[in-house]
């Protein structure tokens, strides 16, 4: 059963997802927050699998509400709502920790299967839009700073999965990429994150190319 809890400043909102994910049999809604703020308290209280979190809301914002729940290190996935398709909302949330994004209006399958991909650890974000992103927003590391001290400790088999994922590809493009088996994939991807002390693929996306590792405009592949 995954456990989803539902952070929106409006509560009719609320009251719609709750009756779409209510209708799921492996998902439990354990809660609405109003704000960031209400949402963290919730978080610790009932420790949900995933938070639907909207961007934009009174007392605190749910970039800042995802970038306290990854430093507190909570087992928590956030999902991103918004209803504005902004460029520099994704990338702030993609920095701050969340795993996925996705617009309100999103049909109803749309957001069920994206609870689920989540919950499974997986990241929600479209190699384009990933690609896209980097391009606009992406700091890149003084000149001459060289690689992370972390990324060098990666094998070279782990290097070329990082890459890959810096193009937004899922376990299974990489595994057909490199002709390995995809569980072998999630092995290398798990033990890359585990190195790396990340959560998850988004974040490593951001550090691939924040680093230097990959370069915007280059293929990393």
């Amino acid at each position: 059963m995954t456990r989803v809890l539902l952070c929106d400043d409006q509560e009719l909102l609320r009251t719609g997802f709750r009756l779409i994910l209510d209708l799921e049999p492996d998902i439990d809604v354990v809660g609405e927050a109003a704000d960031g703020k209400q949402c963290l308290r919730m978080v610790a209280q009932e420790r949900p699998d995933v938070v639907l979190m909207d961007v934009r809301m009174p007392e605190m914002d749910g970039i800042e509400a995802a970038r306290r729940l990854c430093e507190a290190s909570s087992a928590t996935r956030v999902l991103m709502l918004t209803t504005f398709d902004l460029d520099e909302y994704v990338y702030d949330a993609m920095r701050a920790g969340a795993s996925g994004f996705l617009l309100k209006d999103a049909p109803r399958e749309q957001l069920v299967n994206a609870v689920r991909v989540i919950a499974r650890g997986e990241s929600l974000l479209a190699p384009t839009v990933t690609r896209r992103l980097v391009e606009r927003f992406v700091a890149l590391p003084p000149p001459g700073s060289g690689v992370p001290a972390t990324l060098a400790s990666l094998s070279d088999r782990e290097c070329e999965v990082l890459r890959l994922i810096a193009r937004g590809m899922s376990n299974a493009e990489i595994a057909d990429a490199l002709t390995l088996g995809e569980a072998t994939v999630k092995t290398h991807v798990g033990r890359l994150l585990a190195k790396l002390g990340l959560r998850d693929r988004v974040q490593a996306v951001v550090l691939a190319y924040e680093s230097g590792f990959v370069q915007p405009g280059v293929d990393p592949g």
